[in-house]
C-alpha cells in the first residue's frame, strides 16, 4: 500500500477537475516541475492509486440503460473459480467481496430486461455460484468520488 502525500493529493484533485490535462498543464497549474508531476503520476499509476480511465464512461450513453446489483452467494471452496468466471462476463463491470450473508456484490450493465435475464443465467452458471438476489438501480444518486476525502486529507 502506497502512502500519498499532499503533492500527490493535489495532482489527483487536479486530474479530477481536468482528467485530460497534460503533464505540462498539471505542472503549470500546480506550480510544480514537469519532471516532478510526471514522476508522481507514474508512481500513482504503478501503485494503483490512479487507476484506469474507463470509470468515467457512462453506461447509458454506451447503450446499457440498466444497472443491476446482484448479491451473489458462492460455495466458499469455489470462490476463486467463480470470480474468474464472473470476470469473463463482459456485462459484469465491477465486483466486491463481502462480509455478511452474500459473498460477492456484482454490478452489471444490461440493455433491457431480456438482456438482464441472459446475464443472470450467465452469473448463475458460474462454477460455485449458488444463488443471486438482484436489484435494479433506479439511478445513481452519488457518483463514485474520492475528491472529498482528498480535500479533507490535504495538510494532514
Amino acid at each position: 500500500m502506497t502512502t500519498i502525500d499532499d503533492t500527490d493529493r493535489r495532482i489527483l484533485l487536479a486530474l479530477t477537475e481536468n482528467p485530460r490535462a497534460t503533464i505540462v498543464a498539471l505542472a503549470e497549474t500546480l506550480g510544480l516541475s514537469r519532471n516532478t508531476v510526471q514522476a508522481r503520476v507514474q508512481s500513482l499509476e504503478a501503485s494503483d492509486a490512479l487507476q484506469g480511465y474507463d470509470r468515467r464512461f457512462h453506461a447509458v450513453s454506451l447503450g446499457y440503460p440498466l444497472t443491476v446489483f446482484m448479491a451473489t452467494h458462492v460455495d466458499q471452496s469455489k470462490l476463486d473459480d467463480a470470480v474468474e468466471q464472473l470476470r469473463a462476463i463482459p456485462e459484469v463491470v465491477q465486483a466486491h467481496g463481502l462480509s455478511g450473508q452474500a459473498d460477492i456484490l456484482v454490478r452489471c450493465v444490461c440493455v433491457d430486461a431480456e438482456d438482464l435475464y441472459r446475464v443472470s443465467k450467465l452469473v448463475l452458471a458460474c462454477e460455485g455460484v449458488v444463488r443471486t438476489e438482484t436489484w435494479l438501480s433506479m439511478g445513481e444518486l452519488i457518483p463514485f468520488r474520492l475528491a472529498p476525502v482528498l480535500e479533507r486529507d490535504l495538510g494532514r
